[in-house]
């Protein structure tokens, strides 16, 4: 009789497992996205105050500290660093779950063949994430969406000159409506006195990088079995060494080694958790994915990013026309429309297909849509 009973209570709880209640179904999908937000926005605010931090005093009633203010004029070493926090994790996690079972990690042997086969898009991705935290130490995080927000427009133009796929006449109108809102915002930046065209640049190739690197994603997957957490590893192990000559070439070795706070703990502490932050984007953007959809997930990263710019402009106190927030608007609109639209197409071209094999051309498809999962995480 007990033998049953246990019995029966293994299989309601496989039932209950396979067929979560709706208010389990609603707890995953805020739990998801709320750890999305959580991480993407804190890896933004974290590197920028990495990258060009100021004196920052917090006061609650009696409590008072003060953040020190690092400025390490060396962005590449800071990069490189979070790549090698990356490493460390998915070696570890693979090592965990091999010797001890208590989760799911894909293995992660090191192949020199694998590795050179994943070269090509190690240095796009390189060039990617390089620009990347560039353009955030130049331009104000309230300006950040917007300056990095060709993205999209490169990757309809990349993708019909190098794999010579055409976009339809509606997505090239959404296209449209970002570049305008760049420009407004570029505009509307320099009024407020704030704009470095430095900062632009870099984020114009930022966006660029990132539509290459989608591009170069879909042709090496099949070289790591089709997992992305094995290509983010071989990614950052690349980019381990593809950074070396390039923090030589840019003085980055002698700003390190002179750096003031070089053994400062708070300044070891926040390098470390910038780089678990940009580790985790990569499990927080398949885990919204996999709670919602590819369409809610793109809509919940434009959602994101307008929170984002809120929360900057009121972090640091900042004061913005009303074409500024205009620009704003475009861009997120624009951006959320070529999402919906490009989403019609995948469903039209997937109707045919088995879930399983939909499911996995949309999270492809989305490495090189999604901003915050592609530009800020290593």
């Amino acid at each position: 009789m007990k033998q049953a009973k246990r019995a029966l209570n293994r299989f309601t709880a496989m039932r209950n497992r396979e067929n979560p209640t709706k208010w389990e179904s609603y707890k995953q999908v805020i739990t998801a996205v709320s750890a999305y937000w959580i991480f993407s926005i804190g890896l933004v605010f974290l590197n920028k105050y990495l990258l060009s931090s100021v004196k920052v005093r917090y006061s609650i009633e009696r409590l008072n500290y003060e953040f020190p203010a690092f400025q390490l004029d060396a962005p590449l070493f800071i990069t490189w660093y979070q790549c090698l926090v990356t490493v460390f994790l998915c070696l570890l996690l693979s090592k965990i779950s091999k010797n001890y079972g208590i989760f799911k990690f894909p293995s992660m042997p090191i192949d020199a063949k694998i590795s050179r086969e994943v070269l090509p898009l190690s240095v796009v991705f390189v060039a990617m994430i390089s620009f990347n935290n560039l353009c955030l130490k130049y331009v104000g995080v309230s300006f950040y969406y917007v300056g990095r927000s060709l993205t999209t427009v490169f990757n309809v133009v990349c993708t019909y000159l190098i794999l010579g796929q055409k976009t339809s006449g509606q997505a090239i109108a959404c296209c449209g409506l970002i570049i305008f809102g760049f420009f407004l915002g570029v505009d509307q930046e320099g009024a407020t006195g704030s704009l470095s065209y430095t900062g632009v640049i870099f984020g114009v190739l930022a966006s660029l990088s990132v539509a290459l690197n989608a591009i170069y994603t879909r042709k090496v997957l099949s070289s790591v079995g089709d997992c992305l957490w094995r290509l983010t590893m071989y990614n950052n192990l690349n980019a381990l060494v593809l950074f070396l000559p390039l923090m030589l070439f840019n003085g980055e070795f002698g700003a390190v080694f002179y750096f003031d706070n070089l053994f400062d703990t708070t300044f070891w502490i926040l390098m470390t958790l910038g780089g678990v932050f940009g580790f985790m984007m990569g499990y927080v953007t398949g885990w919204q994915i996999q709670a919602t959809s590819p369409l809610t997930h793109n809509i919940s990263g434009t959602a994101k990013a307008a929170a984002q710019t809120v929360m900057a402009v009121m972090w640091y106190s900042e004061l913005k026309t009303l074409l500024w927030w205009t620009s704003n608007f475009v861009v997120l609109f624009g951006s959320a429309a070529y999402t919906y639209v490009q989403k019609r197409v995948m469903d039209k071209k997937n109707s045919g297909a088995s879930p399983a094999s939909q499911a996995k051309s949309d999270e492809i498809k989305l490495l090189g849509r999604d901003g915050d999962a592609a530009e800020e995480a290593v």
